[in-house]
Formats: structure tokens, sequence, C-alpha cells
């Protein structure tokens, strides 16, 4: 085969996937291409000599793009593998991107250090630069903030302001730089649409005004004041804008059915440094004493990853790995290694110590090769103390490895159960009930396969994961979802026995 036709088999290899991962038959295809059925399956079967108009309008009905394929990231698994060693959690994505935003609202030096080098991070660097923000890696992990004397708010319509929702969380500190201003609508994963009622109405209460129109955010206050706000939602994201909010408002401020996640805590602990006192801390009511002014010099460490412990948790049970995993926080996966313990998972526990920010406990875990069986209840997700709503994916692998039937409901997230159907490709047994629940039959055997990267991080993940387990080589295509969430995820894995290879282009 030429390179040429080689290059053409690829091009509709990676097309006929993306159409079966958005449900469309070929007849369907050839509807919205315009095209005949049969010139849908020459093109799938890289009889199709494309040119690049041809392209352009496949990228657009299938809305992905294909044009640039040979900038494309893939990786190409060999699984069947067992892990061993030791692994430390890496710092929380969702955590630092909260304290570089929780950063703007300090006129001095802030210090973030052990950030992760991921690709949110740097769309929210390019967001910050673009509004006047100097932002200056000081090493491979520590980024240094200064806010401008003038913010350039008008760069907020910024093409990487519209790919990341932590976006939205700017607005708690920007209403004490402007008083009217617009932002772009937020991204990040597409799994539905997603409301920003407990943003709008908690701001609300406190004297800002939000109005949404077909592209923008529309952000405008006079007097700001302290209020007492019950959260619409328990919001992660919202009840972090509130708090930026509130700091620079010297008032006091209740927030009743606040969130007690991870980063919510480290945020407080973040303000709590700046001089902002915050009673409840931990607890789903909090008083926030807001200052009139904020201007030191401040350093602050990222605590670990709950969700990526909970990645190498899944890895290790599916690959029947005895593996440790050193740095887990403890208090944020305490349910979920109690339903694997009550499955039959075999491990074991140091004692308590605590992160560089002084207040995260974390423990180490040692991992064992474990049988694993059903739990005759749901899986579900809730809000902290509960199963986080990110660990909950990583559920769905270790279950079709697990002996009977598990039911898990993503009931938080639309649509995002639908993505976790994409491991039968390797072989699992997942019956979709509607678009929150799937129904996982184990134990299946794994076997490598071929597959589109989901437009969504977690789902995209555990494809990976169950790829670690299967047998045979596997193909995870535009990893880019990943690349959002977990830095250098391939060598890390590779470094506990995984076999990873990152293909660039097609």
């Amino acid at each position: 085969m030429s390179k040429e036709d080689n290059s053409q088999t690829k091009i509709g290899y990676f097309i006929k996937n993306l159409r079966e991962s958005k449900g469309l038959t070929q007849k369907e295809f050839s509807q919205l291409l315009n095209t005949s059925q049969s010139a849908v399956a020459r093109m799938e079967r890289g009889g199709q000599n494309f040119t690049t108009k041809e392209l352009l309008k496949i990228s657009n009905v299938l809305n992905h793009k294909i044009i640039s394929l040979s900038d494309s990231i893939d990786f190409q698994i060999n699984g069947g593998r067992k892990l061993s060693g030791a692994i430390s959690t890496n710092t929380s994505k969702n955590g630092a991107l909260a304290l570089m935003i929780a950063a703007l609202l300090n006129k001095g030096v802030s210090i973030i250090r052990d950030v992760p080098k991921i690709e949110e991070v740097n769309r929210l660097i390019e967001v910050l630069e673009v509004i006047g923000v100097s932002v200056r890696w000081l090493n491979q992990d520590d980024v240094e903030i200064r806010v401008p004397t003038k913010f350039k708010l008008e760069n907020l319509m910024h093409e990487s302001a519209k790919k990341i929702r932590s976006g939205l969380m700017m607005i708690g500190p920007l209403i004490h730089h402007e008083k009217s201003f617009k932002m772009a609508h937020a991204g990040g994963c597409k799994m539905g649409q997603r409301t920003i009622a407990a943003h709008q109405y908690g701001l609300e209460e406190l004297g800002v005004n939000i109005t949404v129109d077909a592209e923008n955010y529309n952000i405008s206050h006079k007097e700001l004041t302290g209020a007492e706000i019950v959260m619409y939602e328990m919001s992660d994201t919202a009840t972090i804008n509130i708090l930026l909010a509130t700091a620079l408002i010297p008032y006091e401020t209740k927030i009743s059915f606040a969130s007690a996640n991870y980063q919510v805590q480290d945020v407080c602990f973040f303000l709590e440094r700046l001089g902002v006192k915050i009673e409840g801390i931990g607890t789903t009511n909090l008083i926030v004493h807001g200052v009139a002014k904020i201007n030191t010099f401040i350093e602050h460490y990222v605590s670990e990853d709950p969700t990526e412990a909970m990645m190498f948790l899944s890895a290790a049970i599916i690959t029947k790995s005895k593996l440790d995993i050193k740095r887990v926080p403890i208090d944020f996966l305490a349910l979920e290694i109690l339903k694997l313990e009550k499955m039959g998972l075999k491990y074991k526990k140091s004692k308590v110590y605590f992160a560089k920010n002084g207040k995260t406990k974390l423990v180490d875990l040692t991992i064992m090769p474990s049988e694993l069986i059903s739990l005759q209840d749901k899986i579900h997700a809730q809000p902290y103390p509960g199963i986080n709503t990110d660990n909950l994916p990583f559920f769905v692998p270790i279950a079709t490895q697990t002996e009977g039937q598990t039911l898990i409901h993503d009931w938080m997230w639309e649509n995002r159960a639908i993505y976790f159907t994409e491991i039968n490709r390797l072989g699992a047994k997942i019956d979709l009930a509607d678009p929150h629940r799937v129904f996982v039959t184990g134990k299946t055997p794994l076997k490598g396969t071929q597959i589109v990267c989901p437009p969504a991080l977690r789902p995209a993940m555990i494809i990976l994961i169950a790829m670690l387990g299967a047998e045979g080589t596997s193909m995870l295509r535009n990893v880019y979802s990943i690349r959002r969430g977990y830095e250098e995820i391939a060598d890390r894995l590779n470094s506990i026995g995984a076999d990873i290879k990152v293909v660039k282009g097609i």
C-alpha cells in the first residue's frame, strides 16, 4: 500500500469512528453530506481521495476538526499489562484554576505553587494575559500572578475564554475592578447544557446584574453589599464565584447549601491567608467576613487531586495489579474506597499526613489484586462528602471486571452516561437505561480496538483505563480531552508499567 493510500484508509477509519460515535448510520450521514450512501461507504473504507473542501464539510457535519488531523495526538496502548511500583498523585486541575482566578483579588504578588502543566491551565493563562494580567512560570511548577492597574476586559471575548467553564469564576473578582463587562459563554466538556443559575442568583443577591444573550454574559453592578445567600444548587464553581465576590465586600455574607468540595476548601484556605475570615470551612454553611482591599505577597500550594488518585485506583483494579498510590487526599475519596472495599478490594492505608498547604489530609494506599463482586445498590454521585461526580465514571471500567451487574447513576451531568457505552467497543457489556444510567454486566474480557476520544475529560479517561486492561493493541484517537486535565499522563502510566505510545498525526 502506498503512503497516500494508507493515509486515505486512516482518514476513512477516523471518519467512520466519528460517525458511529455520533450515533449516525451511513444513510443518515450521507443525507447530511448531501451525497449517496455508497459514497460514504467508499470514503470510510479508504477509497476516497479527499479534497480540503470535502474534509471541511465532513468536519462541520460531525462537529469535529478533521482538516488538521496531522496536528492531532493519539495514544497507542498495548493492554493487558500489570502495573507495579509507586505513583504520586498530582495536584488538582480544578484547584489550580480556581486559585489562579482567586489571585485576581490581590493587588500584590500571588505565587501559586505546584500548578499542573495541562491544556486547561494554558487556556486560562491565555485569557488572563489578554486582559492584562502578568502570568509568569517561575519554574516547572510555580506561577506568579500580578494584576494590572487597568484590566482590558473587552478582551474577555478571546477564543480561549470560550473553551473553559472555569472562566465563569472570573466574574467574582472582576466585579471589583470594573462596573460592567461582557464575557463569552463558557465551554469545557461537552456533556449537555449546563445552567449558570447558581452563579447568577447568588451574585444577584450581592448586587450584581447578569443578563444572558446568544453570545455573552453581560455583567454589571452598582453598590455591592453582603447578603444571606441560599445557593440554587450545590455547585463547586458557583460557590467559589460567590466566595471570590464576597472576599472584597467589607460586610458579612452567609452562604447556605454551599459546596464543601476540595477545590472550594482550597480557595477558602487561600482567602484566609489573604486576610478574609471564613467560618464553616468544610461544611455547607459558610460565613464570609469580607475586607475592603487585598494587597499582599502570598505563596500557596495547590492540594492533591482526588480524581487523579481515583484514576490510578481504577487502573490498578482493572489490570489486577499491586500498586502504591501516594499522596491521596483521603477526605475526598473515603466513600469511594469504602464502596470498593465492600465490593472486595484489598488494600492497605498509611497514617494520615498533611499536604504542603498544611490543611489537606493525605495517605498512601497500596492496592492489591482483588476479585470484586458487584454491589446490590446503585453507585451514584452526591455533593461532598458523597462520591465525587468526577470520580463516578471510574467505577465503569471497574464494573466491567466485577462479578454481577452494577447500576451506575450519573444524574449530575446531562448525557455523560452515553459516553460510557464506548467501552462496549472493547467487549464490555454496558446497557444504557437512559441518558443518566447504565447497567454494567461483568466480568467481560476486554480486547483492543480503535476509539475516537469523546469531547469530555472523564469519559475519555475511562476509555484509556479500559484499554489498559484490554488484551492486544488499542488506539485512542485525538486525546486533547485527556490532555486538558492530566499532565504527561502517558509517561506517568508508563512509569508504572503501562505501554502507551504517543502518536502524532493520523
